[in-house]
């Protein structure tokens, strides 16, 4: 498969940061790293999901993304030593990822100086993502940032049935639980998305990138 981290590098790098890489297992809800915690590794996501979240001084917890198949998080580990955690990642379903230590990035840095490239485009992509999100809860109404967020997790979820929290939903959009409740309702009574078991499912894409707009 295809891991994002390492899109362009050359089949030799690729075998070179493979071999350096061990697996690790995790349970549905177990947690692969805790916000504050020293950061020291870096994870690709082999299978499974991972929720990224932010807990804030006064305790409320913030989901900042979802994370699936061929994705890296833990990136600020291999940007120096001692480095602390953002962000807290507890996997959504059973997941394996494939973990790379700041030690051995160094020592691939030395030997193949094109992994630097690799580090360079993942954080350029966080750097993309971050702003089209910032600009969004600048210029978008909450109930359109909620199916935005929406439109987004489909395509992570490839057999359709997005098993994501309402509040989850509700904390990527950056507004609140009842809000993405009326933005997600709106979009059933259309009939462009379904909801059962706790899982939703857009069965009318057009639609809902129609009202997003």
């Amino acid at each position: 498969m295809e891991y994002e981290i390492l899109a362009g590098l050359g089949e030799a790098d690729r075998r070179a940061v493979l071999a350096a890489c061990k697996r690790n297992r995790y349970a549905r809800g177990e947690v692969v790293f805790h916000q504050h915690d020293l950061g020291d590794t870096f994870h690709h996501i082999a299978s499974g999901r991972v929720v990224i979240q932010v807990t804030t001084s006064r305790g409320d917890v913030a989901t900042v993304a979802v994370l699936g198949r061929g994705e890296g998080f833990g990136e600020q580990a291999l940007l120096g030593q001692g480095q602390r955690r953002t962000a807290s990642a507890v996997a959504l379903e059973p997941t394996e990822t494939l973990v790379i230590s700041r030690a051995l990035f160094e020592d691939l840095r030395a030997t193949h100086p094109t992994v630097d490239d690799l580090l360079l485009a993942h954080l350029a992509r966080q750097v993309l993502h971050l702003t089209d999100l910032y600009v969004d809860t600048l210029f978008l109404p909450a109930e359109k940032r909620v199916l935005r967020r929406l439109l987004e997790l489909e395509e992570l979820y490839e057999d359709g049935e997005i098993a994501v929290r309402q509040e989850d939903l509700a904390a990527m959009a950056g507004t609140s639980r009842p809000t993405a409740n009326r933005a997600l309702q709106a979009a059933i009574d259309a009939g462009e998305v379904t909801a059962s078991r706790g899982r939703l499912r857009v069965v009318d894409r057009e639609g809902v990138v129609r009202r997003a707009r």
